[in-house]
């Protein structure tokens, strides 16, 4: 059973303690621990990293796009909806038209 990393917690006094009493101990006792938390937030970190790279090339290709002429925004919705399954699309498609119906848009 993997250690256990304490958690802070409120006093009956209403301050804030953590456990760490034994918790060095446990940590070189297991060892595990130690190395699995830093293991996640490495992979997190590298993830978050990647995140903000793909945000960037895709705000790229937006510009790109809205400098060939292209309407970035109906682009975010056609992406938006293929998204959707055909049934969901088919529900919103339909909602859509009742509503600019509804306003004599149509």
């Amino acid at each position: 059973m993997a250690a256990q990393i304490p958690i802070a917690s409120q006093t009956k006094a209403g301050l804030w303690s953590a456990p760490f009493e034994n918790f060095e101990y446990r940590m070189s006792k297991t060892g595990f621990a130690k190395e699995q938390l830093k293991s996640f937030i490495d992979r997190i970190e590298r993830l978050e990293e990647e995140r903000a790279a793909l945000s960037a090339d895709i705000k790229e290709v937006y510009s790109e796009a809205k400098g060939t002429g292209f309407d970035t925004k109906i682009m975010r919705q056609v992406i938006r909806m293929r998204k959707l399954d055909k049934a969901d699309f088919q529900e919103q498609e339909a909602m859509l038209d009742l509503y600019l119906t509804a306003m004599d848009m149509r």
